[in-house]
């Protein structure tokens, strides 16, 4: 058996920057979004072009083929995506996240073997009840439910996390604490429920995903924010998967901000008011909050834009402390709010024509609400930054 390293396959080099590429797209997402909403999943002309202009990889460690991008252009070419499609950006955003934090703390031959092909993929959820791991010879016996799999109908591999255990049922301790591991597997492996049912972000197709006994090799069972494992160096796996999600998860929302705000703007140059004579373009109060409305939106997205640079900046230095890391989680969550206003102001500015099916507004708006209630906007991560600041006992979360 060859035991050298063994290259990864490439796709041609892109002519293309990312960002580029995600706004050449914009066409053909605007084309089927209506149609990915009401099929509750990516149309495969979709994932086709996402795959032709490898879109899933990133973020993917140079060593396994991927583009290992720097995160201000990964913010970039997801947010340019979500102008266009919510739904396909939060794919992207969930599957490169997810596939490269994975590979960079796996073997390489293993992670190559799962992530080296541009058109795998990798769906992720959130634990859905109970779930358990036990620890046998040479891997995990895994069982549990999980939920919110973001993508995972046109992925190869999906991934849950759980807590391990030993065969007599006592946690696993690994590293001094509790073992919690991420562990990939076939989707062909899972039992997949067509439950995805919601207001928005429907093209997502987040189903839940059942295993039972899956037997999981060690090599397929990261513990992928943990320092000792990590076999990438890179500034990226140095940040760690949540804040590369939530930088991600804030672009989605500024993309999907812009869009409804652009809507709102082209409506009001050409539209009367039915309470007034006058166009809306001639309205002072309507002037007045595009022009803040525009102030506040690029304000948000300046702030995540600065504080990413700076803690991407840090991490390739070996300087990214807790305080990088707290200014990073702030300017995500307060980003996702920012955002959330801005779309909501635009979609009660539209009036009437806000609600209709041919108008840019009522699709992207239930979008921009689904995004709104993720974990990553939540303010009880602004409240963790408030105790850090003020120098109050906190305790600290995975950031």
């Amino acid at each position: 058996m060859d035991s050298r390293v063994q290259p990864a396959p490439t796709l041609a080099a892109p002519i293309l920057s990312a960002p580029e590429r995600a706004r050449a797209l914009q066409p053909l997402l605007d084309e089927h979004g209506a149609e990915m909403d009401r099929r509750r999943e990516v149309v495969p002309e979709v994932v086709d072009a996402l795959v032709a202009n490898d879109m899933l990889r990133l973020l993917l460690p140079r060593s396994l083929g991927g583009a290992e991008l720097p995160l201000i252009q990964f913010c970039r070419t997801v947010e340019a995506i979500a102008w266009a499609d919510a739904s396909v950006a939060w794919f992207v955003n969930q599957s490169n996240v997810s596939s490269a934090t994975s590979a960079a703390a796996m073997p390489h031959d293993a992670a190559l073997a799962c992530f080296g092909n541009p058109g795998v993929g990798l769906a992720w959820g959130a634990r859905h009840g109970n779930s358990r791991a036990v620890r046998v010879e040479g891997g995990y016996r895994l069982s549990g439910t999980w939920s919110f799999a973001s993508g995972g109908r046109h992925t190869t591999w999906m991934g849950a996390h759980s807590a391990v255990q030993n065969p007599d049922g006592t946690p696993h301790q690994r590293y001094g604490k509790p073992d919690d591991r991420s562990f990939v597997f076939k989707r062909s492996d899972a039992q997949i429920v067509d439950d995805w049912f919601v207001l928005g972000l429907r093209g997502t197709g987040s189903d839940t995903y059942t295993v039972e006994d899956l037997f999981i090799p060690d090599a397929h069972a990261p513990a992928r924010d943990a320092l000792q494992e990590r076999r990438e160096t890179g500034p990226l796996y140095t940040m760690g998967s949540t804040l590369l999600y939530a930088s991600g998860f804030c672009s989605v929302t500024l993309g999907l901000a812009r869009r409804l705000l652009e809507a709102y703007i082209d409506l009001a140059r050409g539209k009367h008011s039915r309470a007034s004579i006058n166009a809306m373009s001639a309205n002072n109060a309507i002037q007045r909050e595009i022009a803040l409305l525009e102030a506040k939106l690029s304000a948000a997205r300046a702030y995540l834009h600065a504080e990413v640079l700076a803690a991407y900046d840090k991490a390739a230095n070996g300087k990214l402390d807790v305080d990088g890391r707290m200014r990073l989680r702030l300017a995500t969550t307060y980003g996702m709010n920012e955002a959330s206003d801005v779309s909501i102001a635009a979609y009660r500015a539209a009036g009437t024509t806000a609600i209709l099916n041919s108008a840019p507004f009522e699709r992207r708006f239930r979008d921009a609400m689904s995004a709104s209630q993720h974990l990553q906007g939540m303010m009880g991560h602004a409240e963790m930054v408030g105790r850090h600041i003020l120098g109050v006992e906190n305790k600290l979360q995975n950031i």
